[in-house]
């Protein structure tokens, strides 16, 4: 099948042949269809399979009709999760609608009031939005939705993750009720349905890939760290292989992002972090600089997990594992995209035994063990599950992790002869005696709030 099987507009499909694709992904093969007819959808795809493509080509499509409502609202609103998705929607829109005109607009938190305002000042095509920021200009009356033809709800399910349930609600009980809604999410959960069941009117649904699915042209490895001094030197060793041509380092935290960012770059590597705190501006910056490849080495927090379009990422590596089975397959979907492999390196700890047994059931396999020569841990990993969920045999929890039937290993390392101030080549080597032996203090945080644990939100 081909793009012009569609029907699409011509100067739609001038724009993309101009962008060099000739047959359609998977999912834009049906779904495109499907929305052409008018009808709601929820589809359920991998990242990296070309969804964006597969609701903003029909969305142009219907407006390249004029409107028949009178007013200033938007005809299309794409809500999404963050300001990186955000920008990935808005570049598929301007790239595919070049050729139409169009007026479109972004409406993000952390960006001025003022350009938002001027841009809601005169009829507007489409607009990508996060929910809380349009929430509050709808509360503020700056703009209606009242011409809306089409709402879609892209990544649907980080929406649930981060708390964004009740904003959406309010945004929809807004919106016409003959409008068209499409949901887009990467997995499908119970939570996802009943939102749908809620928002979609009889909708036709599409799903390519399987809940607990990651992917396969990713090979997943696993290194078993002592200590938060044992992961840097696992890091160190890694990130000087060239092989590692472009890579995530996933932290729980901004502090930890900006931290092992710091020192990688005094180590000589490429490096820059990328997080909430940052404004919109310097997010878009880092992104930029690690597209041209003047960064090899991108420290992200979840903030990066969906929405990043970077290509040529040969690695993924999460310092710390995350809290939610299903991030997981979301960080590591930054790499291995478009039919490329890639690789994908997780050190786990002792306290984040859990998350990683959590993984390990939600992907349905273990992830497979390797030890580097000289980087070996002291302690034995017993995992209590494996991916059917299964107990070992003759294990207890209260005996996870260290030698079999006894208490973990913490003798010392025997000496390297290597500075333990790995991030900072001009400090001076401590006394041999390899790795420190103290706890993990890197405790594992989401910095956004969660529909699972209430208790967590701030």
């Amino acid at each position: 099948m081909t793009f012009e099987e569609f029907n699409l507009n011509p100067a739609i499909l001038k724009a993309i042949t101009a962008c060099g694709y000739t047959v359609p992904t998977p999912i834009q093969e049906q779904s495109i269809p499907v929305v052409m007819l008018g009808n709601d959808l929820i589809a359920t795809a991998q990242t990296g399979t070309g969804k964006t493509a597969a609701f903003v080509l029909p969305a142009l499509e219907r407006l390249s009709v004029p409107s028949t409502v009178s007013g200033k609202g938007p005809r299309v609103l794409v809500l999404t999760p963050t300001r990186e998705l955000a920008g990935q929607v808005m570049d598929a829109a301007c790239k595919y609608g070049r050729g139409m005109r169009l007026r479109c607009g972004s409406i993000l938190g952390g960006m001025p009031y003022r350009d938002q305002l001027r841009l809601l000042s005169a009829p507007v095509d489409i607009i990508v939005a996060t929910p809380g920021r349009l929430l509050d200009h709808l509360e503020r009356g700056s703009i209606r939705l009242d011409r809306l033809e089409m709402l879609i709800l892209d990544e649907a399910d980080r929406m649930l993750d981060m708390g964004f349930s009740e904003d959406m609600e309010k945004i929809v009980s807004r919106a016409p009720s003959n409008r068209q809604t499409l949901m887009f999410t990467a997995t499908m959960e119970k939570s996802v349905l009943v939102l749908a069941e809620k928002m979609l009117n009889n909708p036709l649904r599409i799903e390519l890939a399987v809940r607990t699915t990651s992917h396969e042209l990713i090979e997943q490895r696993l290194h078993v760290a002592d200590n938060l001094s044992h992961k840097k030197d696992l890091l160190r060793h890694l990130v000087s292989d060239t092989s590692l041509t472009r890579a995530i380092i996933f932290s729980a935290t901004k502090r930890d992002a900006d931290e092992l960012a710091r020192e990688l770059s005094r180590c000589g590597h490429p490096a820059a972090a990328l997080h909430g705190d940052m404004n919109q501006i310097a997010r878009n910056k880092t992104i930029e600089r690690m597209r041209r490849g003047a960064i090899r080495l991108l420290v992200a927090t979840d903030v990066a997990a969906r929405g990043l379009d970077v290509n040529g990422i040969s690695h993924v590596i999460n310092f710390d594992l995350p809290r939610f089975a299903e991030d997981y397959v979301h960080r590591i979907g930054r790499t291995g995209r478009a039919g490329a492999t890639g690789i994908a390196i997780s050190f786990v700890s002792s306290s984040e035994l859990n998350y990683l047994e959590r993984i390990e059931r939600f992907i349905g396999k273990r992830l497979p063990e390797q030890n580097i020569e000289g980087l070996a841990p002291l302690s034995v990993l017993r995992r209590v599950s494996g991916g059917n969920g299964a107990r070992r045999p003759g294990s207890s929890p209260g005996n996870r992790f260290g030698k079999p039937g006894g208490k973990p290993n913490n003798k010392p390392r025997p000496s390297t002869g290597q500075a333990k101030s790995w991030g900072n080549p001009a400090s001076p080597a401590k006394p041999s005696g390899g790795r420190s032996n103290r706890a993990p203090v890197n405790q594992p945080v989401v910095e956004y709030r969660s529909r699972r644990n209430p208790s967590n939100n701030p």
